[in-house]
């Protein structure tokens, strides 16, 4: 309110002030002098005067609060906005000195992470991560930052041996012995530490908050070695590993699902109940290493190393071994059904009470493999290599096998209904107890077979194996 408003509505109550102090006054003497009254009208003029008189300064009592009250609400709403506005710029200020400390922050980080000594250069590590949980828009500049220091900092070896892996990566293997061959690599542990300030790394962006990854955003972690580190339970969903050397990592509870690990190295890693579903592992090493109960429904390890691995119970349903080498590995209790396992090398694996039910095994080597108790139903072996192979109360019901190479194997047992067995080779197999009823055995070769107690054999089953032999 301006100063001459002020001034106007303080003569207007001024002069009020006066008209209702005169005001009873003229009201109590005109009716006390009015001539010819009696002396009662007189008194109860004089009564109507005082009433009169009292109801004025009642009003003006009222007029006058009324007044101050507006006054005091008017201070009141002025003292108010000009708290709010001196909230809103102490807030203001709050989050310029809180930026600007943050800026300080990332930048004597950064400073810190170039540093000769290990010490400082973990402690800037771990002080980005407290920067990246403060400031969310410099969260993702913080993953890129600390996974371009891992890569900098720990280049896989490529000697003259790792680059002729990395050639034959991208080679298509054509004989089955070639990925027999593969297997038969050096065993010994490394004695390579990863570095303290490499660990912690690879911890901060483990324990991240993947929610707040930019879309179209992925870990770049390609062709770094991270030999024996430690990745319990991190989360690297859809981080590209291509290339990278995880040998002897634990990496027990990991999240690598619709990760890129395309030909790298997991020699001995400990993946126990990992995730990897989805992910590409195409001709990934993971000789020896502990995958058991890890998941790996829908991926693709195509021409991949699996040779002496244990994959006990492991969930593989609609996995791509094409040519896939499993020369020895432990697949009791695994989830197959689905996968494809065209070509592979199943020589002496351990595939008891594995689940195969529409598995794709053709041209699979099967070899010396362990197969008893295990369910392939309607799985399709056709021409693939079962020679002397442990197969005892098996289930092969409507299974294919035709041109199937079964010779010397023990069937005891196993369930045969419907099999398809055109042309196989049954020579010097074991048939005892087993169950083929419906089973086609045309143009099979059972020379030396052993039938004794075969459930539901009809004679002309026999005729048509013999007769085209």
């Amino acid at each position: 309110m301006s100063a001459n408003k002020t001034d106007a509505l303080r003569r207007l109550m001024i002069a009020l002030t006066v008209v209702f102090t005169l005001s009873p006054t003229i009201i109590f003497l005109l009716f006390s002098n009015v001539e010819g009254l009696s002396s009662r009208q007189r008194i109860e003029s004089r009564t109507h005067a005082l009433t009169t008189t009292a109801t004025l300064f009642l009003g003006l009592t009222v007029m006058i609060n009324a007044y101050y009250a507006a006054k005091r609400a008017s201070a009141m709403q002025k003292s108010a906005t000009a708290a709010e506005k001196n909230n809103e710029i102490e807030i203001k200020n709050t989050h310029l000195a809180r930026e600007r400390l943050v800026a300080e922050r990332f930048m004597t980080a950064i400073t810190q992470l170039g540093h000769e000594n290990v010490a400082t250069r973990t402690g800037a590590i771990y002080a980005l991560e407290r920067v990246a949980h403060d400031s969310p828009k410099e969260y993702w500049t913080i993953m890129e930052i600390l996974t371009a220091f891992v890569r900098e900092n720990t280049v896989a070896r490529l000697g003259a041996q790792e680059i002729e892996e990395e050639a034959e990566c991208h080679e298509p293997v054509d004989e089955i012995e070639a990925l027999r061959l593969r297997s038969i690599e050096p065993y010994a542990v490394s004695s390579a530490r990863i570095r303290t300030d490499i660990q912690a790394a690879l911890s901060v962006i483990g324990r991240r908050n993947a929610e707040k990854d930019p879309k179209n955003q992925k870990l770049d972690l390609r062709y770094t070695d991270m030999r024996k580190a430690d990745l319990q339970g991190a989360n690297l969903q859809g981080a590209n590993l291509r290339g990278a050397d995880l040998s002897w990592s634990d990496l027990r509870g990991a999240d690598l699902s619709l990760a890129d690990l395309d030909c790298a190295k997991l020699c001995g890693s400990i993946l126990y109940e990992t995730n990897l579903q989805q992910a590409n592992l195409n001709s990934a090493n993971l000789s020896g290493a502990n995958l058991n109960r890890t998941l790996l429904c829908g991926a693709s390890m195509r021409a991949a190393n699996l040779s002496r691995a244990s994959l006990r119970a492991a969930n593989l349903s609609d996995t791509n071994l094409y040519k896939a080498n499993l020369y020895s590995a432990n697949l009791k209790g695994a989830n197959l059904s689905g996968a494809k396992l065209f070509l592979a090398n199943l020589q002496a694996t351990k595939l008891g009470k594995a689940n195969l039910h529409g598995t794709g095994l053709i041209g699979a080597n099967l070899q010396q493999a362990n197969l008893n108790a295990a369910n392939m139903h309607q799985a399709n072996l056709n021409a693939a290599n079962l020679q002397q192979i442990e197969i005892i109360f098996a289930n092969l019901s409507e299974a294919s096998l035709r041109e199937a190479d079964l010779s010397g194997a023990n069937l005891m047992g196993a369930n045969l209904q419907k099999a398809i067995l055109y042309e196989a080779d049954l020579r010097g197999a074991n048939l005892m107890a087993a169950n083929l009823s419906g089973a086609n055995l045309c143009n099979a070769k059972l020379e030396g077979a052993i039938l004794t107690g075969a459930k539901n054999l009809e004679p002309h089953q026999i005729t048509m194996a013999v007769s085209d032999a």
